[in-house]
């Protein structure tokens, strides 16, 4: 665990965005799942997810990453006859238009997420560090009303940001962040809801807080367990939570 900077020390707050910023975890794999069912179709894997088994088993993943290891849990492996790289790219741009048209038309501004995060804006500089890729994240911000306190040029994705498309627990999104941000490890603090958003943030030596407003109720306990698990060093069930607990 890395414990939080002491008072005046923190810089930056570096947000993941779905299921932390806005309750997107749902109605995403409610997209997801028809293109994901589809894709395995085409395989011949006569295997059908629902929204919910995929959001058990793949939150913090990216769709690529996510098609690729359930493809090879059937045993169709990447770069074989059958899903070649380029078979799969056609579908991670599938899923990605698909999810992100609905989020656009279910998602709405959250006054419990705007009003504290607006007070920590004027103490520090924000910034979104997400697995998704950078079209999602501005549909998700406009429908949000979180446009102006995390504009385009501080939103990093691991999916589009990177030379290299990777996913969470991967700690390089966050370090590229850091880069791109001129800001030491040290010096930041990152809020994550999922495990390999956590993973991921811990592993690029920030300091992390886990959050769990967006966490269903009968799931609260078993993920607070494993943030910790993970090496976060604070866990909070409401963004005014984390104005009261950060330095400054």
């Amino acid at each position: 665990m890395i414990g939080l900077p002491r008072a005046g020390d923190v810089r930056v707050l570096l947000l993941d965005a779905d299921g932390n910023l806005f309750p997107s975890e749902e109605p995403a794999f409610v997209a997801s799942a028809e293109v994901t069912n589809r894709f395995l179709a085409s395989l011949g894997i006569d295997r059908a997810y629902t929204a919910e088994e995929l959001r058990l088993t793949t939150t913090g993943k990216n769709f690529r990453t996510t098609a690729a290891d359930l493809a090879a849990a059937h045993g169709v492996e990447l770069d074989g006859p059958a899903l070649t790289a380029a078979m799969l790219e056609d579908w991670v741009a599938e899923e990605r238009k698909i999810v992100t048209e609905y989020l656009g038309r279910v998602l709405r501004p959250d006054p419990a997420v705007l009003g504290p995060l607006r007070r920590l804006a004027a103490r520090y500089r924000l910034a979104a560090v997400s697995s998704s890729a950078l079209a999602r994240l501005d549909e998700c911000f406009r429908a949000t009303g979180l446009d102006e306190l995390l504009p385009a040029n501080v939103r990093f994705s691991a999916e589009d940001s990177l030379p290299r498309p990777t996913s969470k627990p991967d700690p390089a999104v966050y370090r590229y962040a850091l880069e791109q941000l001129g800001v030491p490890a040290g010096e930041a603090v990152a809020v994550e809801d999922s495990l390999p958003g956590a993973q991921s943030a811990v592993a690029a030596g920030i300091p992390t807080v886990g959050n769990l407003v967006f966490v269903p109720p009968a799931e609260r306990e078993i993920r607070r367990d494993a943030l910790v698990e993970a090496g976060v060093a604070l866990v909070i069930a409401s963004w005014e939570e984390l104005t009261a607990a950060l330095p400054g």
